[in-house]
């Protein structure tokens, strides 16, 4: 039982750096833009010179979503369970507004992008909240042993 028990502790901790490094450039260059931006505002008074003008509110939210879904990344790192949660929940989010918003049918390129940024910062939060399922799992068994 031991064995079994050090192969599945091996793959838990596999999988969670698979998570930590995928989350790594995300986290990296989201503050790049974030500082690039705070830089911009700070220099020229715009944070974007180059932003459309009569961009509606719905439109600025799936972003800010998935911003909050990469915030969920960083707390990922010491609290699998809420940070995993706090990413597929707003990446989930994310998804269906860019859904709702404009379907992917019309204007593919513009549309799709959203979407596939959710899907990508989704996945280590999953990630996250499978080593999160397998560790408790394995707290569990160590602690009733039959």
């Amino acid at each position: 039982m031991a064995g079994n028990s050090d192969s599945s502790n091996l793959t838990t901790k596999k999988i969670r750096w698979i998570a930590r490094i995928w989350s790594i450039p995300i986290i990296v260059y989201t503050l790049i833009v974030l500082i690039g931006a705070a830089w911009n505002l700070l220099t020229t008074g715009v944070a974007d010179p180059y932003a459309v003008e009569d961009y509606t509110l719905v439109g600025d939210l799936a972003p800010l979503f998935i911003l909050m879904g990469i915030v969920g990344l960083g707390v990922a790192w010491f609290r699998e369970r809420l940070g995993g949660t706090v990413t597929v929940a707003f990446q989930i989010i994310a998804i269906s507004l860019s859904l709702f918003q404009r379907p992917i049918t019309q204007d593919f390129a513009s549309s799709a992008v959203p979407i596939l940024v959710a899907i990508l910062v989704a996945i280590p939060g999953i990630l996250f909240l499978v080593c999160w399922r397998r560790s408790t799992k394995r707290t569990i068994a160590e602690n009733n042993p039959r």
